[in-house]
């Protein structure tokens, strides 16, 4: 019997669809944004960056003990694109993915979940 081991972790995709031009266009907003997601996941950060790029737009990474968080805005569409690679809790990312979301004010959102890691 071949034993499969567990995946080295979750990869969440979240796209954003309808939030508001000046929260995506927002360096200090998407910060915040970023920082609640992962206090919802009680995870550690080890680092923080967040680039406001031109003519409009946010990008940004959150390195967390678990791997990390990232974030590209399109304010002028309404669109952000985050990524959320974690080795935590499942339970607590999910939420954290989940809540963002709202946060940002989309009018939609799509989550996908990808497990990591070669299976046997």
């Amino acid at each position: 019997m071949t034993h499969r081991r567990p995946p080295l972790g979750r990869h969440f995709l979240l796209d954003i669809a309808g939030a508001p031009f000046d929260l995506l266009d927002d360096p200090i907003e998407i910060e915040e944004a970023l920082v609640a997601t992962v206090k919802t996941m009680r995870a550690k950060i080890l680092g923080i960056h967040v680039h406001r790029l031109a003519p409009q737009g946010i990008s940004g990474v959150v390195v967390i003990s678990e791997s990390h968080l990232t974030i590209h805005t399109w304010p002028e569409l309404g669109e952000a694109a985050v990524d959320l690679f974690t080795c935590g809790d499942e339970a607590a990312a999910k939420e954290a993915v989940t809540a963002l979301g709202p946060r940002l004010r989309a009018g939609r959102t799509d989550i996908r979940e990808v497990l990591r890691g070669v299976r046997d």
